[in-house]
């Protein structure tokens, strides 16, 4: 039986959106989209979707978000009162949720609602009365959910069981390729160091939200004289850089090529470099210690070599598998350190470990999708049956071939 799902995005222009929406709809979903813009992006439309914009917003202007989503709240009935009613509402991020509780009570109180919350704002981390209101806030909006999608155990361990007020079962969800090709065999690889004279390529794609990596990455191909370069590729978030598009233009060694189409333009886009940057410092040691990035599972289904900070999630995600570059500091002299000595060779060998392995730790594919809409169709119709409000913990992750995120918590190095 299909199930309808209304899908409420914090962001229609944001391409992970797109590839939720395309997941759902794999997996046998109905798939109804509401939410709010930030920007244009054609690339993020979904071919057969006609999403309802509940208004506008602005990146990192909260209280803005804050007084649109009391608006969405109060126009809900006009603005997705007419839609059939779904067997299942997710809401992306907290202020979804908000609309998410509206909305249930439009269609009936019987209808589950799924928190996806892919990033813990560092609003949501202060430890003041703003931090606590906050947590108590989600807790509240929480509190008839039946699910809690997240995608690193960090979050977990973090936030979700120390700091938040929700109770909760999880689903570790992560943000893996979506492959929905007919063929689940590994792509036909081959190592591709750069001809004789020409620069080892680092890329850098995806959400640039990070003014830091700019800078230290800016630094440090200039130190090189041009033995290295970085392709930027994606959406800027402007208002976290001075002025993003001066920045880069002055940068001889520093290349941003635009937006792309995710998942169709990955294999072309990661195959023009050796490397891919997996570091984050947009939120330094709390959000960006604990996430694990798209580009991180994004280049290594293309062996793309990942390059990782030590500490953080994505380099114990790295060590686990055995394989990577870690920096030890985030320092122009440590990228220097470690491209000084980079040999032809030694990528090769870093090339071979990330292609070896088996691409089903970086790709989501059309059963995955169909387990996760098959998850979703099985939630009860009101929250606190079978468990939902036990106390906040792991349920099994959505793909048996994975590790227990059980199992990942109780050993410590997830």
């Amino acid at each position: 039986m299909t199930i309808r799902v209304l899908y409420l995005a914090h962001d229609l222009s944001d391409p992970a959106i797109r590839r939720r929406v395309m997941m759902l709809r794999a997996g046998g979903a109905e798939v109804m989209l509401a939410g709010f813009r930030r920007d244009e992006n054609k690339l993020a439309a979904v071919e057969g979707i006609d999403p309802i914009e509940l208004g506008i917003t602005a990146d990192g202007r909260f209280a803005q978000r804050a007084a649109s989503v009391v608006k969405a709240c109060f126009a809900a009935a006009a603005k997705v009162g007419h839609l059939r009613r779904p067997d299942v509402i997710i809401a992306r991020n907290l202020e979804m949720l908000a609309v998410a509780n509206r909305a249930r009570t439009l269609f009936g109180a019987a209808v589950p609602v799924v928190y996806e919350c892919l990033d813990i704002h560092r609003l949501m981390l202060r430890d003041d009365l703003i931090g606590s209101s906050l947590r108590r806030l989600e807790g509240r909006l929480g509190r008839h959910a039946s699910l809690l999608i997240t995608s690193s155990p960090a979050f977990v361990e973090q936030y979700f069981q120390p700091l938040s007020d929700l109770h909760l079962q999880t689903m570790l969800l992560e943000n893996q390729v979506l492959d929905l090709s007919e063929e689940q065999t590994a792509p036909m690889l081959a190592p591709r160091p750069p001809a004789a004279g020409e620069p080892w390529r680092i890329g850098w794609f995806g959400a640039l939200r990070c003014a830091k990596s700019l800078k230290l990455l800016s630094d440090f191909t200039r130190t090189m004289q041009g033995k290295v370069v970085v392709e930027m590729r994606g959406r800027p978030a402007h208002r976290q850089f001075e002025d993003f598009d001066a920045q880069v233009a002055r940068e001889p060694f520093v290349d941003f090529h635009g937006s792309y189409k995710n998942p169709e333009d990955l294999a072309a886009i990661y195959q023009q470099v050796q490397f891919v940057w997996a570091i984050d410092f947009y939120e330094e040691g709390q959000n960006s210690s604990w996430l694990l990035p798209n580009r991180l599972y994004e280049g290594c289904r293309y062996a793309t070599v990942p390059i990782a900070l030590k500490g953080t999630e994505t380099a114990r995600y790295l060590s686990r598998k055995g394989i990577g570059l870690e920096l030890a500091d985030a320092s122009a002299d440590a990228l220097k350190s470690l491209f000084e000595t980079m040999t032809v060779s030694r990528y090769q060998a870093a090339f071979e470990a990330v292609a070896e392995q088996d691409p089903r730790n970086f790709t989501l594919n059309k059963a995955d999708c169909e387990a996760f809409v098959h998850r979703l169709a099985a939630l009860p119709t009101e929250a606190g049956q079978n468990g939902m409000h036990a106390p906040a913990g792991l349920a099994a992750p959505l793909l048996s071939t994975q590790p227990t995120i059980a199992n990942k918590v109780d050993s410590h190095d997830g």
